[in-house]
């Protein structure tokens, strides 16, 4: 068990009637706010005009950024901050699921720079401990940034996709209403499924040494209640049980909470924000076709144990089995739980991606060194298993 320290501010109103909280949320840091969304979801499921009527009575200025990307732009982040700079802008609301709120915190953050350009802050891998603040409402149960320090940028001149991170880009408020991912498709619910499961897996689960009882069967919690309720979310859109539990484990699983000094050096993430630069595929897609590989790659004697825990506690795999013979049948139930019950296409081939960028997308996934973890990985290494995923 190593050290750690655990804060997060993040005040979070979950559920169906919580959004009457909203003005005074907002109002505590002024009366003009930028709202930030995506394609327009929010105007089909309501949430824009609920927004908009609660802040008209509270005499709150709205102004408006729409159009945020899937994996969000530096440059829509900077039109963003430009909006801000001009009009004084004192709180930004992110309304919709991670790329908005991740768009939104690069917003922030870039604001209060002098030029109002995000990349340099992003590329220069700066803590921001300097932002507007940042209330955020949940439309999609995936990447955790409505309780988390972190957003992700891409630049798509550059084919570079890279975390920003600060202690001022933690949301201040967060508003979950399982009912607002109801009208998600099957596709961005069981991608975004995934995310929450791998960030789990990726960031904490096989820490070695350092993982202690109570967070382990915490981790294991988070990724059974992604296994129990993502196909139910799938099939019954509109369940609020199977909404709610995604809702509050993807919270969960990125917010810290998981943490104890157990985080790694998250391969798969480090791969697929490749993936995602290169290709602009969905995130929790490009994780489901690279973690079943990751694993497969690092399985050994060493490794084994872990890997077999983890598929007797998630997957239920049968006890009794040598370390190696189990831990590939825990690799196999994902593989089954990624491609069959969430219906993802199974590899590489099958988002018509090949082998031309694997070497340059190697080397810069390690940042010039080499990926941290239960096994540590080279360019190499990441070469080989990108072509394990074709």
């Amino acid at each position: 068990m190593n050290d750690f320290i655990f804060h997060n501010p993040d005040k979070v109103y979950f559920g169906t009637n919580q959004m009457k909280n909203l003005p005074n949320e907002l109002l505590s840091f002024g009366k003009k706010v930028l709202l930030v969304y995506g394609g327009g979801s929010i105007k089909k499921n309501g949430l824009y005009d609920e927004i908009a009527s609660l802040t008209k009575a509270a005499d709150i200025t709205l102004f408006e950024l729409s159009g945020v990307e899937p994996n969000p732009r530096h440059s829509t982040v900077n039109k963003g901050a430009a909006i801000c700079k001009e009009q004084g802008i004192d709180v930004i609301l992110a309304a919709g699921g991670g790329s908005t709120i991740d768009c939104a915190k690069g917003i922030a953050a870039a604001a209060l720079t002098d030029d109002g350009d995000v990349w340099p802050l992003v590329s220069g891998g700066v803590w921001v401990t300097k932002a507007l603040p940042l209330v955020a409402i949940l439309t999609n149960a995936a990447t955790g940034s409505e309780m988390d320090a972190w957003a992700v940028i891409s630049n798509m001149d550059t084919n570079e996709k890279i975390g920003l991170g600060g202690s001022a880009l933690i949301p201040r408020a967060a508003f979950e209403n399982p009912e607002y991912s109801y009208t998600l498709p099957a596709y961005q619910t069981a991608c975004g499924a995934f995310d929450i499961f791998n960030h789990v897996l990726d960031n904490y689960y096989l820490a070695g040494d350092a993982t202690f009882d109570l967070l382990l069967d915490m981790q294991e919690a988070v990724m059974r209640t992604v296994v129990k309720w993502a196909p139910i979310a799938m099939s019954e859109p509109d369940n609020y049980e199977a909404r709610a539990n995604l809702m509050w484990a993807s919270s969960m699983a990125l917010n810290t909470i998981l943490d104890g000094g157990t985080v790694h050096g998250c391969a798969c993430h480090a791969m697929e924000h490749e993936l995602s630069a290169y290709y602009d595929i969905t995130h929790g897609h490009g994780l489901a076709i690279l973690t079943p590989r990751w694993l497969s790659y690092i399985l050994d004697e060493q490794t084994a144990p872990a890997i077999y825990r983890f598929g007797q506690k998630v997957f239920n795999v049968e006890d009794g089995l040598a370390a190696i013979d189990g831990a590939q049948k825990s690799i196999d139930a994902l593989s089954d739980f990624c491609f069959k019950t969430l219906g993802l296409k199974s590899t590489l081939t099958d988002l018509d991606i090949d082998s031309t960028n694997f070497k340059a997308m190697a080397k810069h996934a390690c940042a010039g060194a080499t990926i941290t973890g239960p096994k540590e990985l080279a360019p190499e290494d990441v070469e080989n298993i990108y072509k394990m995923c074709l």
